[in-house]
């Protein structure tokens, strides 16, 4: 059965996003840029007395899978008069993309460049998350410095660019792990330059556009609102997956499409592993698959077609 009911999007954001203010200069008027719980809430009340339904989509870039799982506790909490007609949408982004936008991102910048992957402070895991991201990115690229950084966090992105300073980097190469790029910081005798969004305006709302167009089929073929997926979407984030020496257990639980946070108990095809895989020659290549942003995209992330480079010398 089509889904034939015009759908508003809703964004849900969390610390990628600025709880927000990162999105707002980057999506059209038709899309509703909230934070959760309230203002979610709020949001959906005053799009049904107006007769529309909503597409609620978290916008995470893969450090955040906690935010999945508050915005549908959210969505469960409400009366189904309330609710009725809602769909959750897969988060914006996995681990997975955000390492193959991150990876194009860094091909853009002189190899002589150091690169500091920067992003919002989130918690502990969140932030760990990103030391796991950057290595990876390290791990596939030509750059033989890769530092990480938090915007309201520690070491910040001036501490940073200071220690890629220190080891001998005469040039720093800011990546954002998050919507908004960071402002490169004025540190004497090192140059800091912003390499622009990480996710552009225009793969923001192509993106946006498949997930709420999967989100519909879903509902149109399973009548599946994806609320209990995204559910489960943190159970293995933070305290809960971590054991003490010997008394790890077997996981049976199951991860909802798209909510991935990078644990490798399995490679999900096209996944972002690094083994290498022999080609039927013989040889080698040392490359990790790009994953898809959504189902159109061929493995292939869409990026700025040129780095916006702002420049800042002390």
């Amino acid at each position: 059965m089509a889904d034939h009911h015009h759908r508003r999007t809703v964004a849900v954001c969390g610390a990628e996003a600025g709880y927000g203010e990162a999105l707002h200069d980057l999506v059209g008027p038709d899309v509703l840029v909230v934070t959760g719980g309230r203002e979610l809430i709020r949001a959906l009340a005053g799009l049904r007395r107006s007769g529309e339904r909503a597409c609620v989509v978290p916008m995470t870039l893969g450090r955040d899978p906690e935010l999945v799982a508050d915005t549908a506790r959210t969505l469960r909490a409400l009366p189904s008069a309330q609710v009725s007609g809602t769909l959750l949408a897969e988060p914006f982004g996995t681990d997975r993309h955000l390492i193959a936008w991150l990876r194009a991102a860094a091909n853009r910048v002189p190899e002589a460049s150091a690169l500091l992957v920067t992003a919002p402070s989130g918690g502990l895991f969140e932030d760990a998350e990103l030391y796991r991201i950057a290595r990876l990115v390290r791990g596939h690229g030509a750059h033989r410095l890769v530092e990480v950084a938090f915007t309201g966090g520690d070491p910040d992105p001036a501490e940073g660019v200071r220690r890629c300073g220190l080891l001998g980097a005469p040039e720093v190469a800011l990546l954002t792990a998050g919507f908004a790029p960071v402002e490169p910081p004025g540190v004497p005798g090192v140059t800091a330059v912003s390499a622009g969004p990480t996710v552009s305006r225009a793969a923001l709302a192509r993106v946006l556009a498949e997930r709420v167009a999967d989100a519909r089929q879903r509902w149109s073929a399973h009548r599946d609102d994806g609320i209990a997926g995204g559910l489960t979407a943190a159970d293995d984030h933070g305290h809960n997956h971590t054991h003490p020496p010997g008394e790890g257990h077997d996981h049976h639980h199951t991860h909802p499409p798209g909510a991935d946070h990078g644990h490798d108990h399995s490679h999900p095809a096209g996944g972002g592993h690094g083994h290498h895989h022999p080609h039927a020659s013989g040889g080698e290549h040392g490359h990790i698959h790009l994953p898809s942003v959504g189902p159109h995209d061929h493995g292939r992330p869409h990026l700025p077609s040129a780095a916006h480079v702002i420049r800042s010398t002390a």
